[in-house]
């Protein structure tokens, strides 16, 4: 099975990139594919530039990645209580690609983290909410709060309970998705 991951940010020292390759690396027996936004810099949206330019091929390259997977891993940044311009941008180029749904209809594990204590909440919810609507099946969430403290480099997460909890969904997703 074919797993694509990314952190919906484009900060160099992401900590939603530090937690997706983490939920990534739980994968092993599988395919994974970790995207860096960065290499899918676009113009900013709009139908206009849509309308006189068409989608850029960067849209149809990350649209394909989406295609070729079963499992989409996304850890979002939260910016102001909704995603940063970076996924915003890819999503709304994605979601006007003729003749398909922006997450391909894909079986989604939504993640977030931050470094304060609500854990990149409002964007979580914001994405299960909203994303089914452009092809997302998503099949769970994780939030991750006071990153800083609850994460280390070399280990992953390392408060017990959200080890728990975070092992608990990746092993439900593991026995009930991945076959």
């Amino acid at each position: 099975m074919k797993i694509l991951a990314f952190a919906g940010s484009n900060s160099a020292s992401s900590i939603n990139k530090k937690l997706v390759k983490h939920a990534a690396s739980f994968f092993e027996k599988h395919s994974v594919e970790i995207l860096d936004l960065n290499h899918y810099e676009m113009p900013i949206f709009s139908i206009d530039k849509a309308a006189t330019s068409g989608i850029p091929q960067l849209a149809l390259d990350f649209a394909q990645k989406i295609d070729q997977s079963s499992l989409l891993l996304i850890s979002l940044s939260e910016n102001n209580g909704s995603y940063s311009a970076a996924f915003k941008n890819i999503y709304d180029w994605i979601s006007v690609i003729p003749y398909r749904k922006a997450f391909g209809n894909k079986l989604v594990f939504i993640l977030s983290a931050s470094t304060g204590s609500k854990g990149g909440i409002t964007v979580l919810e914001l994405a299960k909410n909203t994303m089914p609507h452009s092809g997302a099946i998503v099949i769970d969430t994780f939030s991750l709060p006071n990153f800083h403290e609850n994460f280390n480099d070399q280990y992953g997460i390392v408060n017990k309970n959200f080890i728990v909890a975070f092992e608990s969904k990746i092993k439900t997703i593991k026995t009930d998705f991945l076959k």
